[in-house]
């Protein structure tokens, strides 16, 4: 596979090549996404947390339970015992 030229060099060229293209259609999508942030802050979303709710609807539930305890038990290590945030069967419990 140490080919200058010939068949290797050929494959290399087409794996260059298909990259570049999907960068370059990678680069539109990027734009899109863009654009619709744009218009979503326009009519009064907070973009921040939009970013936030498509970064956790990504996660699987076990991750993203583990991250919300974690995070309760930072923050409330962190302010002296008070609990900063309702958990979820506090919140259960209250509807």
């Amino acid at each position: 596979m140490v080919q200058a030229g010939g068949v290797a060099g050929e494959q290399l060229r087409s794996f260059i090549e298909r990259i570049e293209r999907l960068e370059e259609e990678k680069k539109g999508i990027a734009e899109d996404i863009k654009e619709v942030y744009a218009g979503a802050k326009a009519v009064g979303f907070d973009t921040k947390v939009m970013r936030k709710v498509i970064a956790i609807r990504k996660m699987d539930q076990a991750d993203r339970q583990e991250q919300e305890a974690l995070l309760d038990v930072y923050l409330h290590a962190i302010e002296g015992g008070q609990q900063i945030r309702p958990t979820a069967e506090v919140v259960a419990e209250e509807d």
